[in-house]
């Protein structure tokens, strides 16, 4: 799992202001399940530029920038405050600044968000804080479950139910 990864030895006091490029391929992710390629963990402090592929998960803190087509799972102790561009988000900690996803946004409680969030589609739970500008294009597709059973209103009613005209 490490031994994909290419790393410089050096403190957190020298890696503020450095780029560290990460090469994490062969990922695949369905909301948190599958493979995670590269691990921040609670109590690491990371200040900089992260550039990878594949998936990785921030427990930690981070302030700088994540570059990304791949997966960022934002776990729930979590405090980030960057730039985020990635294929898909998935967050459950603290997010200060601007979000652009190619695929999807998925919002778990207790995130919260201080920031614009730019992606085709948004996934938010109750218990989720966003403050910020939200823009959605027409162009990216996020494996999110569909409830078959949703119509848009007043198209199709349940059997049960009677129109009411008034």
């Amino acid at each position: 799992m490490w031994g994909q990864e290419k790393k410089e030895e050096t403190s957190s006091s020298e890696q503020e202001g450095k780029e560290v490029i990460m090469d994490v391929s062969n990922s695949t992710i369905a909301e948190g399940t599958g493979d995670i390629n590269a691990f921040v963990g609670k109590g690491v402090e990371f200040k900089g530029t992260i550039t990878y592929s594949g998936t990785v998960r921030i427990d930690g803190y981070l302030d700088g920038e994540i570059h990304t087509d791949g997966v960022v799972l934002i776990g729930e102790e979590a405090v980030i405050q960057a730039k985020i561009t990635a294929g898909t988000i998935v967050c459950k900690g603290k997010v200060t600044g601007d979000v652009v996803a190619k695929e999807c946004v998925k919002l778990r409680a207790p995130a919260v968000i201080n920031g614009s969030v730019k992606t085709p589609v948004l996934s938010m739970e109750d218990g989720v804080l966003f403050n910020g500008a939200l823009e959605m294009a027409h162009d990216g597709v996020c494996d999110l479950p569909r409830d078959a059973s949703l119509h848009p209103v007043g198209m199709i009613m349940p059997p049960n139910l009677k129109r009411v005209n008034g």
